[in-house]
């Protein structure tokens, strides 16, 4: 059983930076394949990005690719999405996820969201 918890969401302005941070419990949590998706609202849910088990490997987008970097700490049992230049389409609900073998839009565990807005 793996929890998962957002938090890092807000409010920021078009070309601005966010970090958004998933802490997850349990022994287990570098053995699951990690990423993020987003939910716009009226839109179907997005993946963003994934990341392997040691974070040497990642899988970006391609609508974020460049901007967005996904990181896992697993010391912390957290991993990050950093997001650089941002703009008002990537205004979501963003979603941690975790799975054993890949991210999808069905996963294993998922957080509860965080609220990204960005103002143009």
């Amino acid at each position: 059983q793996v929890q998962l918890v957002e938090s890092g969401g807000g409010l920021v302005q078009a070309g601005g930076s966010l970090r958004l941070s998933c802490a997850g419990s349990g022994r287990t949590f570098s053995s699951y394949v990690m990423g993020w998706l987003r939910q716009a609202p009226g839109k179907e849910r997005e993946f963003i990005a994934a990341i392997n088990w040691n974070g040497g490997s990642t899988y970006p987008s391609t609508s974020v690719k460049g901007r967005f970097t996904i990181s896992r700490d697993n010391a912390k049992n957290t991993v990050y999405l950093q997001m650089n230049s941002l703009k008002p389409e990537d205004t979501a609900v963003y979603y941690c996820a975790a799975d054993r073998k890949r991210i999808g839009l069905t996963n294993d565990y998922w957080g509860q969201g965080t609220q990204v807005t960005v103002s143009s």
